[in-house]
């Protein structure tokens, strides 16, 4: 099975908006609390087992470090970098966003 790289994020829990997550997430992913943070864009992908709809952001600004707070394994990739990433297919369009910001 090959190993892809993903951002971070996960799924919306009941009554929960996408910002809310955002938060959560961050927090339980990689023990940073967001401050500032803007809508990307929407994403939706089909995987042969079920139909994702992703909210993408970028945050601008957090407090603390960031660490792997699940056992994962992180890494900061400079935009122009990301084309040599293997990435989940979801993801892949947000290559193009990031390297155009």
């Amino acid at each position: 099975m090959q190993d892809y790289w993903e951002f971070p994020g996960g799924k919306l829990v009941s009554g929960e908006t996408a910002a809310v997550a955002l938060r959560r997430e961050l927090v339980e992913e990689l023990g940073i609390e967001i401050g500032s943070f803007e809508h990307l864009r929407n994403i939706e992908h089909d995987y042969p087992e079920m139909h994702v709809v992703i909210d993408f952001y970028i945050v601008t600004s957090w407090a603390g470090t960031p660490s792997g707070r699940e056992g994962q394994a992180l890494k900061w990739i400079k935009p122009a970098e990301l084309s040599s990433e293997i990435l989940l297919p979801a993801d892949v369009p947000l290559v193009e966003l990031l390297q155009n910001l």
